[in-house]
């Protein structure tokens, strides 16, 4: 959630269920992807319209939280919206750690799941309103996130919106030099069929992601590999002073704490409490 002095407020009971715009819409229309979610197990592909397959790791997706995952959130800074959160499993981590965090997803599956597991969690896209808009501290795009809406020069400026000045986006970049935009349906082996219209999604690699930042004002703090996954860490612009993005970054004197009782009972209608 928010700036390194006090958390985003609870949204506002009429705006939690708002209608997804009409990309993210064509996602959660995906059935494959909600069972896949559900069930806790693939196989599920991004499949463009000429046919070539993008496999997606929904094993990984909904065990927990694995080392490389935890070094990312290592690096999280105060109060973090982790944007595509899927079933959840970086929402929960955090909230274990007594972190202010809020999950977003336009699927349904995702959102239920999320709560279930004890994080907080909101159907909703990137691209609607959000509680603790340029407030939040962190912004995760994991799990090739950084592909939603096909633009992602779009996505940065959004994410720009939503950080506090200075805040610090930490992205997952593709494991291979690419820089493409395509039309994709979630598919499952047996389907042949897909239900939903095709979506634009983005594939970007490092290079094409700092190119991106770069000429939006970005600053780079850092760039790793950990396993066979690659990271970008950005800061936005801003008064804030930048701090290492490889270091535990919790602001001093900060009280991003969601209270024990409410790790237990999420409401998917409120984010966190203020601070």
């Amino acid at each position: 959630m928010n700036g390194a002095a006090r958390s985003p407020g609870s949204a506002r009971p009429d705006t939690v269920r708002a209608s997804p715009p009409l990309v993210a819409r064509a996602w959660e229309a995906s059935d494959p992807y909600a069972d896949a979610l559900r069930s806790g197990h693939g196989p599920l592909f991004l499949r463009r319209t000429d046919g070539w397959l993008l496999p997606l790791d929904v094993e990984r997706w909904c065990a927990r939280a694995d080392a490389v995952d935890r070094e990312v959130l290592d690096r999280c800074e105060g109060a973090v919206l982790d944007v595509g959160c899927g079933p959840g499993r970086l929402v929960v981590e955090l909230a274990a750690r007594g972190r202010a965090v809020l999950g977003i997803d336009v699927s349904e599956a995702a959102v239920t799941r999320t709560v279930r597991l004890g994080g907080q969690s909101l159907r909703r896209s990137v691209f609607e309103p959000l509680p603790g808009e340029g407030r939040w501290d962190t912004v995760l795009l994991m799990d090739g996130n950084v592909g939603i809406g096909g633009d992602p020069r779009a996505l940065l400026a959004r994410v720009a919106a939503l950080l506090a000045p200075g805040g610090l986006l930490i992205a997952e970049t593709a494991p291979v030099d690419v820089d493409e935009r395509a039309h994709v349906q979630v598919v499952d082996v047996t389907d042949a069929h897909a239900s939903g219209s095709p979506f634009p999604w983005a594939r970007i690699g490092t290079r094409a992601l700092l190119r991106h930042a770069g000429a939006a004002g970005w600053r780079t703090a850092r760039q790793w590999t950990s396993g066979e996954r690659r990271f970008v860490a950005l800061r936005s612009g801003g008064g804030r002073s930048c701090r290492s993005a490889s270091s535990s970054a919790e602001p001093p004197n900060s009280a991003a704490v969601i209270s024990s009782q409410r790790a237990r009972n999420p409401s998917a209608d409120s984010a966190a409490t203020d601070r």
